[in-house]
């Protein structure tokens, strides 16, 4: 992903539903402009959900979710309506598409109800208004043949959307114009080829929209760079998996934190994580750590979710640990079997997804936290960590 895009994780999520044939993919095609879904008479047609990035007008970065029919059938079939139901837990907004030639039926309002439990906003499409379909009190006629009603859906789609831009910021808030910060990225394994890693990528445009000078070096020269620079950083902040080594480098009067820890902040819950770092102190032999990440990548000898995390809490412990892991679009629903779960900082996961997994742990009465709130802890740094915000020092003993 170059800087010049919006990340996935920053668009609105736009999910379609409905039962097989009721046009579902067609009309996807035909509000994007593009041909992004397979297309045909035949049930079943769409087996996994498709999903693109792209721009639509009039609500600007979008992401579009195609999905699978919600009657499909045979154990297949049940696989991929288990697929399209957890594709629920991280769209924004939701079409429901209904065969105007047949109204709504049973599946059709089993999918309003899941969509008014999960609180997502939707509007409802009566497809094939070229074959005489009309809409009931609830919804519109389109074609996705012929194109009939389909901007009017664009912008009933856009008003489901509250406007405006987010108001958070990863650093914005914490420096003032002029002011340098220093960002510490190691260059190792783990990094990927040619380009710096999503958290970093933010929190450099969001100090450049600031006003301030945000300065990156590895941790090699770090200390150099500090000695260099001639005056007092406003912030440091690192990379987790160099937290221990970075933080013996910085003076105790410098304000240090981590790109995870920020992206916590950001993501709306850093007082969670902190919350369940806590948890972390009364660990024993057996228990089970969930270790999340929200992306998929390649693992490196010294991955930091697979092998460095693990040997830190198993030596912060000092318990014979159990650990499992999951990545992407996988993540356990039953958290209950788990001790805690130390999920990554979730840069390429929205806002409705990260909210769903913290509600699976709240709801299993799992303690959540996050790669730099856990890795901060178990380096004796925690408090240092969140002197960036003072509102959070009562959570620590």
């Amino acid at each position: 992903m170059s800087m010049n895009d919006t990340p996935a994780a920053e668009r609105v999520h736009i999910g379609f539903f409905g039962r097989r044939n009721a046009g579902k993919s067609s009309l996807v095609n035909a509000v994007t402009g593009q041909q992004l879904s397979v297309v045909s008479e035949v049930k079943g047609t769409t087996t996994d959900p498709v999903q693109k990035a792209m721009e639509l007008l009039p609500m600007g970065p979008v992401v579009i979710i195609d999905t699978p029919g919600f009657d499909d059938e045979g154990q297949l079939g049940e696989l991929r309506v288990q697929q399209t139901k957890r594709t629920l837990n991280r769209v924004d907004c939701a079409v429901l598409v209904v065969d105007g030639t047949v109204g709504k039926t049973a599946i059709d309002q089993q999918i309003v109800a899941l969509l008014v439990e999960k609180k997502i906003p939707y509007v409802v499409a009566y497809n094939k208004a070229d074959l005489g379909a009309t809409p009931e009190d609830d919804g519109l006629a389109v074609s996705a043949l012929t194109g009939d009603g389909v901007w009017e859906l664009k912008e009933r789609i856009a008003r489901l959307i509250p406007t405006g831009e987010r108001t958070g910021k990863l650093v914005g808030d914490l420096v003032q114009p002029g002011e340098f910060l220093v960002l510490v990225v190691p260059i190792d394994k783990s990094a990927p080829k040619g380009r710096l890693i999503l958290p970093q990528q933010q929190v450099i445009r969001d100090a450049l929209e600031a006003g301030a000078m945000p300065l990156v070096v590895r941790e090699t020269e770090y200390p150099t760079a500090l000695e260099r620079l001639g005056q007092r950083p406003a912030l440091v902040v690192t990379d987790s998996q160099v937290f221990g080594v970075v933080s013996k480098a910085t003076p105790p009067e410098l304000l240090l934190t981590s790109f995870s820890i920020l992206m916590a902040r950001y993501k709306g819950f850093l007082e969670d994580a902190v919350r369940g770092a806590a948890a972390l102190n009364d660990l024993h032999d057996g228990d089970r750590i969930l270790i999340a990440e929200g992306c998929t990548h390649h693992r490196q000898c010294e991955d930091i979710g697979t092998v460095k995390l693990p040997r830190w809490l198993r030596e912060y412990s000092g318990a014979d640990l159990q650990f499992e892991t999951c990545s992407g679009r996988e993540f356990p629903e039953d958290l209950s079997p788990y001790r805690v779960v130390v999920h990554c900082g979730g840069c390429m996961l929205n806002g409705r997804e990260l909210d769903y997994r913290r509600k699976c742990a709240a709801d299993a009465g799992v303690p959540f936290t996050n790669y730099g709130t856990a890795i901060a802890q178990v380096h004796g740094i925690l408090k240092r960590s969140l002197a960036p915000f003072p509102a959070l020092a009562s959570l620590l003993p």
